[in-house]
């Protein structure tokens, strides 16, 4: 009779409860990886993104070497279909950089939403090409690096987001022993292969092509430019 008594009790108070219904989060950021990564170098980035500035994140991993670049972007404007938010930013590290605006030129995304490319080869990369010229040089660069970037890259920006891009000026990694990698560069990309027609912003910071993922200043940058379409200046 007891055990009777608690249940009615307990549908009773469930009735009185309110029902939160999950709401979309107003800002999502969806991270797009770099050559030879699978997004876990992105957690640092996506944490202070996250927690410190307020932004819902989510991470796109997906296979720069075995799959080509229209099967990439073809996969990314599927991913970002799915995105929850009112507005939807994509934040790429090198290759993913170049991958996201080369989605977007080919399927503007309905939800408004900003771009930064980190250390992106917009423009080419004499390192890959470098690279490319070994033996199974282009067999380890991968497809998606073969169709994006040895063939120059993009001439200009002519979509209707907001693109900014930081350039590395810290020369430690690749480019160390890549001969005529103009200076200043990241290590791996050059800022001269960073800079585009047509993009809002760009910034130089003295970080690496890694320390683009880790860097606390470039994670304020970037929370920055995502939500002001600019680049905080002194």
């Amino acid at each position: 009779m007891i055990a009777r008594r608690e249940f009615l009790l307990g549908l009773v108070a469930a009735s009185l409860t309110p029902t939160v219904s999950a709401q979309p989060p107003a800002e999502s950021v969806v991270l797009v990886h770099g050559l030879w990564m699978t997004g876990m170098e992105s957690g640092l980035l996506r944490k202070r993104l996250d927690e410190e500035y307020g932004f819902t994140t989510r991470q796109y991993s997906y296979h720069t070497v075995q799959v080509g670049l229209e099967d990439n972007i073809r996969l990314l404007h599927e991913f970002l279909g799915d995105v929850p938010g009112e507005v939807v930013h994509v934040v790429g590290h090198s290759l993913g950089g170049l991958l996201a605006l080369h989605t977007l030129l080919r399927f503007p995304e309905a939800r408004p939403g900003r771009v930064v490319c980190l250390g992106s080869p917009l423009r080419g990369s004499i390192a890959a090409r470098a690279m490319a010229g070994l033996p199974f040089g282009e067999d380890v660069l991968g497809a998606t690096i073969r169709e994006a970037v040895l063939n120059g890259g993009l001439e200009a920006w002519r979509g209707t987001r907001e693109v900014g891009v930081i350039g590395g000026t810290l020369a430690v990694g690749l480019g160390a022993v890549i001969e005529n990698l103009p200076e200043p560069n990241d290590g791996t990309i050059a800022v001269v292969e960073t800079q585009l027609p047509g993009i809002k912003d760009h910034l130089e910071l003295s970080v690496s092509h890694t320390g683009l993922l880790v860097s606390p200043q470039v994670a304020s940058q970037t929370a920055y430019f995502l939500r002001h379409g600019v680049f905080a200046r002194p």
